[in-house]
């Protein structure tokens, strides 16, 4: 997606809020060992899936703080296949059904469905644009 596109879907009704990442999660050799690194040296909250930061939304300092979650993921790790990619982020927007939609009609390609959780929507982009 260029940044023009990124940049008219933000300035779109549905999405006046700024974007926050969800998740961050990559793949290295030794998981464990990259844990206790930075738990040691950098005092991150850790626990056996990686670190989770909550925080307060600054549009919207009335809900339940959110959380983003750092997780480092086995170097052989199939989770992020079809993509060959040593790392994925997980982008929180406020409205993915309308954000999909405005994509389709910028022809962008949409590879994937959306899925939907008790916890959330989710999309994953599996685009050539990131092979």
């Amino acid at each position: 997606m260029s940044n023009q596109n990124l940049n008219s879907i933000v300035k779109a009704k549905h999405y006046e809020t700024s974007y926050r990442i969800g998740w961050h999660i990559f793949k290295t050799a030794d998981p464990k060992k990259i844990k206790e690194w930075y738990g040691k040296h950098l005092g991150l909250p850790i626990d056996d899936y990686g670190a989770s930061f909550k925080w307060i939304d600054p549009d919207n300092k009335e809900a339940a703080p959110a959380q983003t979650a750092w997780s480092p993921f086995k170097d052989d790790t199939t989770y992020f296949a079809p993509s060959k990619k040593e790392f994925m982020f997980n982008y929180r927007v406020e409205n993915l059904v309308e954000l999909l939609k405005v994509l389709k009609e910028e022809g962008v390609e949409i590879v994937g469905e959306m899925q939907e959780y008790p916890y959330g929507k989710f999309w994953l982009d599996y685009g050539s644009r990131w092979q």
